[in-house]
Formats: structure tokens, sequence, C-alpha cells
């Protein structure tokens, strides 16, 4: 059948695999609307980004952040580092001095988070090639 996704006998096993993890039956709705409203925020690509800019550079000051981060504005900059502040992702350490210093590093939550994130990462390196091939087997039916 033309276009019919190609899998090896790997991916299915692997597929099979995670499906497979033991995830309890009945999930606690807290847990549920936590993950729900954590994964509405990471959607965004600010937030992962700024993750991987704090996880890759350590602390920084706001100014040094938003160079970092090409295209964020000020105003999203600061919105998106008060909702990570907020769910105990950053650290924002403000220091008494004129004009005011304020540095964001990543939590020790922050951290974990960054390391589940690197999973993407492996993710990606471990499938990029099925991903070009779903492409451009996808854009040759079109």
């Amino acid at each position: 059948m033309a276009g019919a996704p190609i899998y090896s006998k790997a991916d299915l096993a692997r597929a099979e695999t995670y499906k497979a993890r033991d995830y309890p039956a009945n999930v606690d709705p807290a847990i549920e609307t936590l993950v729900r409203e954590m994964m509405s925020g990471f959607a965004d690509k600010w937030t992962v980004t700024i993750l991987d800019t704090l996880w890759d550079s350590g602390t920084l000051r706001f100014s040094e952040l938003a160079r970092q981060v090409t295209g964020i504005s000020q105003k999203m900059l600061t919105q998106t580092l008060r909702r990570m502040q907020r769910d105990g992702l950053v650290v924002r350490t403000l220091y008494p001095s004129v004009p005011p210093k304020v540095e964001y590093t990543l939590s020790p939550l922050g951290m974990t988070l960054g390391a589940a994130f690197c999973n993407v990462w492996i993710w990606a390196l471990e499938n990029h090639k099925a991903v070009d091939d779903a492409r451009a087997r996808f854009d040759e039916a079109e």
C-alpha cells in the first residue's frame, strides 16, 4: 500500500515496551491536572528555551538571559520567568544595588525537568532518521 508507514520490528518492539509500562489504572486527578498544567506551560517555546539556556549557562542576569534567548521580548521574558518561578523551576535572586541586580538560575526542581528534557534530545538523536523518512514519505504522497 503506497504511503503506508514502514516500521522495523525493533521500532514496534520499542513502542510495545513504552505501552507496557506499569502505569496506574486510576490516576489521581490532582496529578493529572498538574501534568496538563505543566505541559501546557511547556508547550510555548519560551519556557523550553529559557530552561535550556539556564541548563547550559547556569546563573544569568536578566539582561544576559535576554541576549541569549534570541527573539524574546522583555515583557514575554518577564512573564515566562515569573511563571517558571511560581512553578518552582527558577530561583530569582535580587541584590540590593543601584541599579538592581537580578539573577536567575534553575532550582533543583528545574534541574530535574532539564534532565527530563535531555531525554527529548536523546529521542531526537535516536529517531531523527525515522522522522526525516516519515516526512519524506508524507511529502511524496502529497
